[in-house]
């Protein structure tokens, strides 16, 4: 016997390079299929990374020195009489009042109006004092004092089209002033539509006489900051919160976290697409190459050197394919951030461009996530080439080693399957579905498993036709005979296609579930909105004005507006509507109910809110509104939303003006006469306004309004579609490598069935049953996984999310769409690969056997 002898550096060298250069296209689309996975990654991080900073930047710049701020809860602000109480408590240097409202100009821009203190706000936020043209430092003269002086960002200048100098009507709280643009903020972070104002000014035209909606804090050196942070907590009403830079932070990352990670497991998901590519050309390379591994193993090559051999051609994959994934991802970052924004099309941060930053740390992690994947997808061809028996290898050649009489046994990819079955059980980890994600993925991992068997299940009734066409009959044998080709051929189609199912049913469901609801909550004839009209709204006499009008045969006035719940999450949405418990599943699509007491006021909570603050029908829930500061309220019912992802509370009209006093209103659902024209309504309508109401209010119809949602949420869709779209061309594109690495490794069987007399085009014909039976199997199991997984989605990953339920859908006629085209485009794939493959004679086919 031959001593063992380890593989030699030489010797692996010329084996590796050997097989590349002749193989170099399945090399070339599994390192590609590495690299589009880890270059999805690093974009969606990169994207992600950079939306955040911008967003961390903007907050320093309304900010400044501050160490602390106390925010309203709700628009209608807080009393002036805090900011006293809190510039004298212990250890405070410093404390600057700010008036903060939603404006907008009779040209159409729309900005954030802050009014502060200008000698506080130089102590603590410098950036927010305005600077006039030709100045070198911020202004001090008496221009800032000015009552009608206003300053803009250069966001707000490119808004409002109006140079330095000019006069322009801004509206704010429902009502208007004209004010003259004095100069610019410098300091302001771009993508920030800013304007400031003297506080008197902005108190006295808008409205907020004794009001104010935020306190920017500065702390004197060397004070203790939690005690302060506790000595302020207690100053506190209800109608401020105390917030802090890491609070900013946490409400900001939870802005869009859910969303961004669900993008970045998707790539990660695309990344474990191509580790399965990578499977697949390594068990295609390990078969080929089986006659040589057997000579080696017979002069004495040790089986570990086999497993480092196919172990290290996989790792130089998984390098160079994470190598040009980074380079990738950071030019596909590039673009998506011109393209889509800093949300990728989410539309959680404003609609600016963010500067890219890119992370060495994460890139390196992201790439070592796609080396983990590369030799995770050799693992299992390295242990089969360091397993095979010399003495069969060398004698069954290239091709299935297996016994054909042996059936493969689905109990490893069973377990898989349950496995992934019970994390979908499991609940959310940090608030995300990493569970869900986890069971994708095994559910994944167990149904390309299953292949082998499943091949063979699907293809027995086939065994029993009687009398079929030699093409046929030869086809069906050779997958009979060969299941483990068949599953190497199937890895690419069942991955990407059970994705692509899995994610076209989630979204087949949630807009139809969208559209349904659409149609629900919208069912009067004319919507009118009040754009930018926190504070402020149609005064009482106006509504009744309006109300009685010839043309209406009835109208219901609103009132919506932001409330904070909590300092480190983003503020849920406040309604005001008619809401009769009578008739309440006419309006609004309930999905639990309870009673609750007698006299006490119902409030309707949307799932979103529900899920979030842990909320259950019949719970009490107290709201930091009213005059007392709080009030407390009956979850008399939970309501699917999808409007409003962080969540929203809905109270009848009347309670909520005995609550909070406020009459105005700011939307109106109306049902028009019979045979009137919703455009006379909106100038009629428009008559009765105030003028500077008039201006900001808009007219919609349902319809309309339906289609500006749902052209919404396919935009924030675009990037998923655009993750299934390279999903499905990686995996087509690997079926393609499979064939034609496969036919050229049966040449020598091509060469016999010539000798025993089978035609050229029987055998092409062959290859093409072949190719269609294999596209109509994988369809079919990827059709099969593809749905198991949307469950997860729409059931588990999507409440985790983004809290919110839908029913499932099925799109039937992509589904029609979708196995047809595997099977043609198998057919195709096999009869182009296995065309050069018969071309030559059958004598130099099978002459090595000579």
């Amino acid at each position: 016997m031959p001593p063992d002898r380890a593989l030699s550096p030489t010797l692996l060298r010329w084996m590796m390079l050997g097989e590349w250069r002749a193989r170099p296209s399945r090399v070339v689309l599994a390192i590609m299929a590495i690299a589009i996975g880890v270059a999805l990654g690093l974009a969606v991080h990169i994207v992600n990374r950079s939306a955040l900073d911008e967003f961390a930047r903007a907050v320093r710049t309304v900010s400044g020195e501050s160490d602390l701020q106390i925010h309203a809860v709700s628009p209608a602000g807080f009393p002036e009489g805090l900011y006293p109480q809190v510039a004298r408590a212990q250890g405070v240097a410093m404390a600057s009042p700010v008036v903060e409202l939603a404006a907008r100009t009779d040209t159409g821009g729309q900005f954030t109006l802050l009014g502060v203190d200008v000698l506080r706000a130089a102590a603590v936020t410098p950036s927010l004092i305005g600077r006039r043209p030709g100045a070198d430092t911020f202004d001090s003269s008496e221009a800032v004092f000015q009552a009608d002086a206003l300053f803009l960002s250069q966001d707000a200048f490119q808004a409002l089209g109006r140079p330095v100098g000019a006069r322009v009507t801004v509206t704010a709280a429902g009502r208007s002033a004209e004010l003259q643009i004095a100069g610019t903020l410098p300091a302001a972070a771009s993508g920030q539509a800013l304007g400031v104002v003297d506080i008197a000014t902005a108190q006295w035209l808008f409205g907020q006489i004794g009001q104010l909606q935020r306190l920017d804090v500065r702390l004197q050196e060397g004070a203790d900051r939690a005690r302060v942070e506790n000595e302020l907590g207690r100053l506190l009403p209800r109608a401020a919160e105390l917030v802090t830079a890491e609070t900013e932070a946490r409400r900001s990352d939870n802005l869009s976290r859910a969303y961004r990670v669900n993008l970045e497991m998707l790539a990660m998901v695309a990344l474990l697409t191509g580790g399965f590519l990578v499977y697949s050309a390594q068990s295609l390379s390990v078969a080929r190459r089986r006659p040589q591994f057997a000579l080696l193993r017979v002069l004495g090559l040790k089986p570990r050197g086999m497993l480092r051999q196919v172990l290290i051609e996989g790792a130089v994959l998984g390098v160079t394919g994470a190598g040009l994934g980074i380079l990738l991802g950071v030019g596909l970052a590039a673009l998506a951030l011109n393209l889509f924004g800093g949300d990728l099309g989410g539309g959680y941060f404003a609609a600016d461009r963010p500067r890219l930053v890119f992370t060495p740390v994460a890139a390196v992690v992201i790439a070592s996530l796609g080396l983990i994947v590369a030799l995770a997808g050799s693992l299992l061809p390295a242990l089969e080439a360091s397993r095979a028996q010399a003495a069969v290898a060398l004698k069954a050649g290239a091709g299935d080693a297996g016994d054909p009489r042996r059936a493969p046994m689905p109990w490893i990819s069973v377990a898989l399957l349950g496995a992934g079955a019970l994390a979908a059980f499991g609940p959310p980890v940090g608030g995300l579905p990493l569970l869900g994600y986890l069971s994708i993925a095994l559910m994944l991992a167990g149904g390309v498993g299953a292949m082998p068997w499943l091949a063979r299940v699907l293809i027995r009734p086939l065994r029993r036709l009687r009398n079929p066409a030699p093409p046929v009959a030869l086809a069906v044998a050779r997958l009979w005979g060969a299941p483990r080709q068949a599953a190497i051929a199937l890895c690419g189609i069942v991955a990407s296609t059970s994705l692509m199912v899995a994610m076209a049913v989630m979204v087949t469901s949630f807009r139809g579930s969208v559209d349904e609801w659409l149609v629900q909550i919208l069912p009067s004839d004319v919507y009118m909105r009040i754009e930018d009209a926190t504070g402020g709204g149609i005064p009482p006499e106006v509504q009744a004005r309006i109300a009685a009008l010839p043309q209406l045969e009835a109208v219901d006035f609103r009132q919506e507006a932001p409330l904070r719940l909590a300092p480190d999450r983003p503020a849920v949405r406040l309604i005001a509507r008619e809401l009769d418990p009578a008739t309440i599943k006419e309006v609004l699509p309930l999905v639990a109910r309870a009673d609750i007491p007698v006299g006490a006021v119902a409030a309707w909570v949307s799932e979103p809110m529900a899920d979030i603050y842990r909320l259950k029908a019949g719970q009490r829930l107290t709201l930091p509104i009213g005059s007392g500061g709080t009030t407390q309220v009956w979850v008399a019912g939970i309501w699917r939303d999808y409007s409003n992802q962080f969540g929203a509370v809905a109270l009848d009209s009347d309670d909520y003006t005995r609550i909070t006093g406020d009459r105005l209103r700011s939307q109106a659902a109306m049902d028009l006469a019979s045979g009137v024209r919703p455009r006379a309504v909106a100038e009629a309508i428009r008559e009765l306004l105030p003028p500077a109401v008039a201006r900001q209010t808009d007219f919609a119809e349902p319809r309309n309004l339906r289609a500006v949602a749902l052209q919404i949420f396919d935009r924030s869709f675009a990037v998923t579609y655009a993750l299934e779209a390279i999903a499905i061309v990686v995996g087509l594109t690997g079926v393609a490598a499979t064939f034609s690495a496969q036919t050229l490794a049966r040449r020598k069987e091509f060469g016999m069935l010539r000798h025993v007399g089978v035609l050229r085009r029987q055998i092409v014909l062959m290859l093409a049953t072949e190719g269609a039976l294999l596209g109509l199997v994988g369809a079919v199991a990827g059709l099969a996984l593809g749905v198991a997984m949307s469950q997860v989605l729409i059931h588990v990953v999507n409440p985790q999310s983004f809290h919110w339920t839908m029913e499932t859908r099925l799109p039937w006629g992509l589904f029609t769409i979708l196995t047809l085209a595997l099977a043609v485009t198998s057919a195709g794939a096999a009869v182009l690969a296995g065309r050069g493959a018969v071309s030559s004679a059958a004598v130099q086919a099978v002459r090595e056997d000579w």
